[in-house]
């Protein structure tokens, strides 16, 4: 391996070869990064004649994240899918079973009965640059064509595409097979887990991943409560026009529906009413309102500045559990 190969410097004298957490080339991150990308393969729940057919198979892609077998993946890589099998990039298979899923997220959990696995290095608060190079690796097309690395550059960041949270967008080739696989940086870190991209004529290369700060909400929720234990209100909002095909706007989020028995309706809100903060956190679309209720969970209290009646008031809200 490169790290044992002494580097001349210039004066001569052998020098230590760059930490693998210097990498810059990508065939540098490629190396480090396959060990934790694993292929997710299965039979699809179907009914009728195809049931048996052993070529009727839908597969998908996972990444290591713990060393003891625990597999983070797309929750519709493996929603309805039977007889799971992992495998590994030295080839071997283990059976995988699905711990967790959560498809607001689209996000999932599978545990292989595995030690000693390589799990993979998330970015940890890393600033995301339009223009920077990355790298996809997955199991496209076919799982003979598994870990296959595709490179490419962040085209655009907070992206909305029909989504809870905020989405990356890429132009690194994302094919059938490459959903759940890790979306890399050139420091080998997992900046995204790759979901989804727009096919049609005259569409190119136009990818969307998920965000490692996404994925380690979702995973860290996963490992402490079993699923996303996400604050309930009982309000539904609406963002303005120009949110909705995602122009710059300072306009604010307006109530349109309060269930009844809520938070929101014991705390006073009802529809109509224009929110323009929580807990002093302003926000202007339905992706930022969902981004910010990943700080909370039910139980806590917030302070909510909302226009009501033609009156700018505050009114607190204690979240309760999604129903």
């Amino acid at each position: 391996m490169s790290a044992t190969v002494p580097w001349a410097s210039a004066a001569g004298a052998p020098v230590p070869a760059p930490a693998p957490s210097a990498v810059t080339d990508i065939p540098g991150v490629i190396a480090r990064v396959s060990a934790s990308v694993v292929a997710i393969v299965g039979k699809p729940e179907v009914k009728g004649n195809n049931r048996d057919n052993r070529f009727n198979l839908a597969h998908g892609t996972g990444i290591v994240v713990k060393a003891d077998g625990w597999i983070l993946t797309n929750a519709h890589v493996v929603k309805e899918m039977d007889n799971l099998t992992v495998i590994t990039v030295d080839g071997k298979q283990y059976a995988g079973t699905v711990t967790n899923m959560d498809e607001e997220s689209d996000l999932a959990l599978v545990k292989i009965a595995a030690t000693g696995l390589s799990p993979a290095k998330f970015a940890a608060n890393y600033s995301i640059k339009v223009g920077e190079t990355v790298v996809a690796i997955g199991t496209p097309i076919s799982v003979s064509l598994r870990n296959s690395a595709s490179a490419g550059i962040i085209s655009g960041v907070d992206r909305s595409v029909s989504s809870t949270y905020r989405l990356i967008q890429t132009d690194a080739s994302i094919n059938p097979g490459n959903s759940g696989g890790p979306l890399v940086n050139l420091k080998g870190e997992v900046v995204g887990i790759n979901s989804l991209k727009f096919v049609s004529i005259g569409i190119d290369n136009l990818s969307f991943a998920i965000p490692a700060d996404t994925a380690q909400y979702v995973m860290q929720h996963f490992f402490t409560y079993g699923k996303v234990n996400r604050p309930y209100w009982g309000a539904e909002l609406e963002e303005s026009w120009a949110a909705v095909v995602g122009l710059p706007t300072k306009e604010p989020l307006r109530i349109i529906r309060v269930e009844p028995g809520s938070p929101a309706e014991k705390a006073g809100f009802q529809s109509g009413d224009v929110i323009y903060s929580v807990n002093q956190a302003s926000f202007t679309t339905l992706v930022e309102f969902n981004e910010l209720l990943k700080r909370y969970l039910p139980g806590q209290t917030v302070e909510i500045m909302v226009q009501s009646g033609g009156d700018l008031i505050k009114r607190k809200v204690t979240f309760g559990k999604q129903p």
